[in-house]
């Protein structure tokens, strides 16, 4: 009996002592620690995306585009691109459709021929105009030039004497002052244009200068026959009111 009872008090000394420290526990697995809460001071920011560099109108410092404003890459709002031409219309600076372009006359020397009136001639001496007259031809003195209508027009106007000379033609435009402003040929007819005004010395001399311009500047041209524009309006028309 007493060595039974030392033994079973050195098992109950042992059932009483802690086992953890003689075999491992498993214990829970570890974990990440808890994140901290968020805030607005310590909230991380989102991931940098890449984006295009701000334009200029909205960069910092730079002034803001606003309603009206035309961005810089587009045409200016003051210079519109320029309107197609209406259908059957000629650009100004291009030629007539069906003429060929004007090309540079050869310079030359030769007389030119202006015209004058024989009064009371009836047709003897030249075609028949005005109140029973002739239209008579006469010649200058050689000049140099390239184109002949712009110097013979010149000379007619020019010349402000009733009266010829002795020859006894007369010039039914020496009151009249006009300006040779240019011409356009179209192979038949030569246009003439002039500026300025008329005084006539009576209702004969309307056919008389109408003769005198037409007759010079269709000899001059070698046309078929002559429009002349005087301040823009016909011959006849500006004319009428004489």
């Amino acid at each position: 009996m007493r060595n039974r009872r030392p033994a079973l008090a050195l098992l109950r000394l042992l059932a009483a002592l802690p086992l953890s420290g003689c075999f491992p526990q498993a214990g829970p697995a570890p974990s990440a620690p808890p994140s901290p809460p968020l805030s607005a001071s310590s909230a991380s920011p989102a991931p940098a995306q890449s984006s295009p560099s701000p334009s200029p109108a909205s960069a910092p410092g730079s002034p803001r585009a606003t309603a009206g404003t035309t961005p810089a890459s587009a045409p200016p709002s003051s210079s519109p691109a320029p309107a197609p031409a209406a259908a059957g219309t000629t650009p100004a600076s291009a030629p007539p459709a069906g003429t060929a372009p004007a090309t540079e006359l050869p310079e030359r020397v030769a007389a030119l021929t202006i015209y004058y009136v024989a009064v009371g001639d009836g047709g003897v001496a030249g075609p028949a105009v005005g109140c029973g007259d002739s239209l008579v031809a006469t010649s200058t003195a050689p000049e140099r030039f390239r184109d002949q209508v712009a110097p013979s027009m010149r000379r007619l106007l020019a010349d402000h004497r009733a009266m010829l000379g002795q020859s006894g033609l007369y010039n039914a435009l020496y009151q009249s002052d006009l300006t040779y402003d240019g011409a356009a040929y179209d192979g038949h007819t030569i246009t003439v244009y002039l500026s300025g005004t008329f005084t006539l010395a009576g209702v004969c001399d309307i056919p008389r200068v109408t003769a005198q311009l037409e007759r010079t500047a269709i000899t001059a041209a070698g046309a078929a026959q002559a429009n002349i524009l005087v301040n823009g309006r016909p011959l006849a028309a500006v004319l009428s009111l004489k």
